[in-house]
């Protein structure tokens, strides 16, 4: 197990009853979510129904302090929703939650992990350039599918 994951904080999977009202306020405390696909609700939902276990968040006793989704087509991961709450930051938390996802990937065979910042977070770059992932020479193009987005 590699020294990233001795967190004294427990990572482990998400669970929606205990979870779910901590995990809006943490995701609308660390994002903001300012459009209708990002609303955190429909997000967890949405998560739920793949029901691939790879939805994770770190507790200090019974409170969510910080969250991770990963995803997975069988050939390429991805990590989303890299949160962890303010008053822990800086000790080591995202850098253990971002290790548990990449073992999780790993344990499926996962080959690559990829990731997208918002322009102009520098430090979010910073984060991960630590943890080893790279600026890729690739444009990141996105089509939203406004059937499937609630009306605000």
């Amino acid at each position: 197990m590699e020294k990233a994951l001795l967190s004294r904080h427990p990572i482990g999977p998400y669970r929606d009853r205990q979870h779910r009202t901590q995990v809006v306020g943490l995701w609308q405390q660390a994002f903001g979510y300012d459009t209708a696909h990002n609303v955190p609700t429909l997000a967890i939902d949405k998560k739920l129904a793949v029901n691939d276990g790879l939805f994770f968040v770190a507790t200090d006793k019974k409170t969510v302090i910080g969250t991770i989704l990963a995803g997975y087509d069988g050939h390429r991961g991805w990590l989303y929703s890299v949160a962890v709450h303010a008053d822990y930051r800086r000790h080591g938390l995202g850098s253990s939650l971002v290790r548990h996802a990449e073992q999780a990937l790993t344990a499926l065979g996962c080959m690559k992990i990829n990731l997208q910042i918002t322009g102009g977070n520098d430090a979010v770059v910073g984060f991960y350039e630590a943890l080893g992932y790279g600026v890729e020479p690739r444009i990141s193009m996105g089509k939203k599918i406004t059937v499937n987005i609630p009306e605000q």
